[in-house]
């Protein structure tokens, strides 16, 4: 008879058991566990394990942090407090939660994720103790996913019959498994968009569908569907809409012009971008009898057509914004109403809802009007003409501004009918532009004095081919007759603001408030441009304002300016839609809206709606429905910038694939303890330096001197450093560009 061999006992030791079966016994904190069902789910069924197992229960049961309901069986002793918050991965797996209940975000290891993903809303516990004097904690349970479609690349396991997304970003920690009958005809290597339905308990990925194949990595247009669809964004209308929009009555009618003040005889005219497609504010300009100027801020009136509860509404309202790609603009309207009806077109009568002030001439309003309007408008200018009758200072003719070396055209008949009048010349639309552009500057004037902030950041923009290649990058700046129209739309929401916020009794209305930015960020934004020897005086509020503008005119010009103005926007709050009127800080107004671009905002449609409503003397709306729907547009505002960001970067990074071989000089923009963030001076394109590719010395990252120090050398990679770089790698599909690092910049 042979001997029985003797199973040989393993004595590995079960890692973290102590926080394991803490996190299981918490997670379902009204069930009960015995041994056997802890080493279930930790997948051991040797007796090393088992034992390890008992002993950790009794040890737990001991120090009271677990409790034996009856033999054998455990549960968790609540005696934890249980936060919810917003969870903030990091790039490797770990992440922090972001808490009102917290001043600092709550660190959560890789291990303590229990399958959050990064925005999720979650439900989490704090430990007693600190770790690198942070607090950390472990998350117990997910309120609501933040996301449920990501965008990925698939590879495909023929053999195995199944699928793998590899999520773009480096905030996707895991990979999404897809069985091979969800693959939805998607080759291997293809750029997919795919759903997320269930994480199984056991399983390491989460399991999903492919919703919709974008097309190859790379190419063009893969790349900027994949950006739309990875925040949620559509790419076109529905067939039912579009077919909707198409059969609206877009004519000018007798019958509507009659409910209407007639404006079509004033002087009216356009400002904006050269290749703006829809125009949806003009002003108007008259000289009064009196000597006062009344000028109209005529808003295209978009609640006319988009009527509630259609499914143009829904749909305007799901988007609530139009995105701004670096090649494309995907509307909130179709093109029927965006480029077409609602567009004040130069020479064509709309409809229009619109802020009538009768103004002195210190730019003090002494009258004030609002309401429906029909007008007509005169010319179209592109910013760069009205930027030249303003420099040139025409006063006599604008035609001669047409000689101008730069050979603007200012498209402007030399006389205009309507109705067989002939009047308006294009000497009016000069002088007007003159007057305009005079009282905005009084205008901003005292607002900056009232504790304004001047954010006149640096837009990167790019020359495209007909292919969209970018064939150079350009910067855009605001100038006056930039500002000039600001500071009219500025004043119309203001007043629309105020001419509802301050009634009694309280309306309900749609506002756009921003904060007071937070003491330990602009302590943070001191530390930093401390170093470049500005100093801010956080007194009080109109100290601080000052002292931010002061900053923000000092670095024009200078090779710190981008980062400095950067930083300074992110020390803001951010500004969003509420029905909870708190003023707008950077503006310094104590009531602002937006009521001046319905055209691209959903916002301004319910602005206009609700003035209209207590115009006609309505009750005050339902708060609740509006707040939610100030959230949603909120947070559509926030996804279509994260969008319009994403496609700079690509962008920037395709259009440094054709500059591998040059170097640049670039400021350094951020440290960290894994490299420097360079941006390059020339045309504001951001990439990393790794400091595993900085051979020539071992570097330290220094938190307090935001640098990298060579261990040897002392060499020393300071935040705000010029240095010449040059380009290593381009991954288009993760939006990242990779740097090597030249050295120094020596001037």
């Amino acid at each position: 008879m042979t001997k029985k061999k003797k199973r040989k006992p393993s004595h590995n030791k079960i890692s973290n058991l102590t926080n394991t079966i803490l996190s299981i016994l918490k997670k379902e904190r009204n069930k009960t566990f015995n041994y056997k069902q802890i080493a279930a789910i930790l997948d051991v069924n040797d007796a090393s394990s088992r034992n390890q197992i008992i002993k950790k229960l009794q040890q737990l049961k001991a120090k009271q942090e677990i409790e034996e309901v009856e033999r054998g069986k455990f549960k968790a002793i609540v005696n934890t407090e249980y936060h919810t918050g917003r969870m903030d991965m990091a790039s490797r797996g770990s992440g922090y939660i972001i808490s009102d209940d917290f001043e600092d975000d709550v660190y959560i290891a890789s291990n303590n994720m229990n399958k959050a993903l990064d925005g999720d809303e979650v439900e989490f516990y704090v430990y007693k103790r600190r770790k690198r004097g942070k607090l950390e904690g472990e998350i117990t349970g997910i309120i609501k996913r933040a996301k449920s479609e990501y965008v990925g690349v698939i590879q495909i396991h023929q053999k195995k019959n199944f699928a793998f997304v590899i999520p773009d970003g480096n905030k996707m920690y895991t990979d999404i498994f897809v069985p091979i009958n969800k693959i939805n005809k998607a080759e291997d290597g293809d750029k997919v968009l795919v759903s997320l339905e269930d994480w199984p308990e056991k399983a390491d990925s989460p399991h999903g569908q492919v919703l919709k194949v974008l097309g190859k990595p790379g190419e063009h247009n893969t790349e900027i569907h994949a950006i739309l669809a990875e925040y949620g964004l559509p790419l076109e209308f529905p067939h039912d809409v579009e077919e909707f929009a198409n059969k609206i009555d877009t004519s000018i009618t007798k019958e509507e012009i009659s409910k209407r003040r007639d404006m079509r005889k004033d002087l009216t005219f356009t400002i904006d971008p050269k290749d703006a497609k829809d125009f949806d504010d003009a002003l108007s300009f008259k000289v009064l009898d009196n000597g006062l100027f009344e000028i109209g801020i005529h808003i295209a009136d978009v609640s006319h057509y988009l009527q509630e509860n259609t499914i143009l509404d829904d749909e305007a309202y799901e988007r609530a914004t139009s995105v701004y790609l670096v090649d494309r603009v995907v509307p909130m309207l179709p093109e029927i109403l965006s480029n077409g009806a609602c567009s004040l077109r130069p020479h064509e009568e709309k409809y229009t809802f619109s802020a009538v002030f009768k103004m002195n001439e210190k730019a003090e309003i002494k009258d004030q009007w609002f309401g429906r309007t029909v007008t007509y408008s005169d010319a179209r200018f592109a910013y760069e003409e009205a930027q030249a009758i303003i420099e040139n200072n025409v006063t006599l003719s604008a035609v001669e501004v047409l000689k101008n070396p730069n050979k603007i055209d200012l498209t402007i008949p030399k006389e205009v009918s309507l109705t067989g009048k002939v009047y308006k010349t294009s000497q009016e639309i000069a002088q007007a532009t003159l007057k305009l552009d005079e009282l905005a500057k009084i205008m901003r004037r005292k607002r900056m004095r009232s504790g304004a902030i001047s954010f006149d950041k640096v837009e990167v923009k790019f020359n495209l081919d007909e292919e969209a290649n970018p064939v150079g990058v350009f910067f855009k700046t605001s100038k006056d007759a930039n500002k000039l129209i600001e500071e009219f739309m500025l004043l119309a929401n203001k007043k629309v603001a105020e001419f509802i916020g301050k009634q009694n009794p309280k309306k309900t209305f749609v506002y756009r408030v921003h904060d007071e930015p937070d003491d330990s960020k602009l302590a943070a934004l001191q530390n930093v441009v401390g170093r470049f020897g500005y100093k801010l005086n956080f007194k009080d509020r109109k100290s601080v304002a000052a002292s931010l503008n002061n900053l923000l005119s000092e670095v024009v010009g200078k090779k710190e300016q981008n980062l400095v103005d950067t930083l300074t926007i992110r020390t803001m709050s951010k500004a969003e839609y509420t029905t909870h009127n708190i003023g707008h800080y950077g503006l310094a107004f104590d009531y602002y809206t937006h009521f001046t671009s319905p055209i691209r905002r959903y916002p301004d449609v319910m602005v206009h709606r609700l003035l209209q409503h207590y115009l006609d003397g309505g009750k005050t709306a339902k708060e609740a429905i509006y707040e939610d729907k100030c959230n949603h547009s909120s947070n559509m505002e926030y996804l279509a910038t994260k969008a319009e960001r994403d496609s700079i970067k690509y962008m920037q990074i395709r259009f440094m694939e054709d500059h591998k071989n040059e170097n640049f000089v670039g400021v350094i923009s951020g440290v960290t303890d894994w490299g420097i963030y360079v941006e390059i001076i020339e045309n504001k394109c951001e990439g990393m330096v790794s400091v595993r590719d900085m051979k020539d010395d071992h570097y330290q990252f220094d938190e307090d001197h935001y640098a990298l120090i060579g261990k040897n050398s002392k060499t020393m990679y300071q935040l705000g450093d010029e240095v010449v770089v040059k380009v290593k790698n381009t991954d288009l599909e993760k939006k990242h560009l990779d740097f090597t690092l030249i050295g120094k910049h020596e001037e």
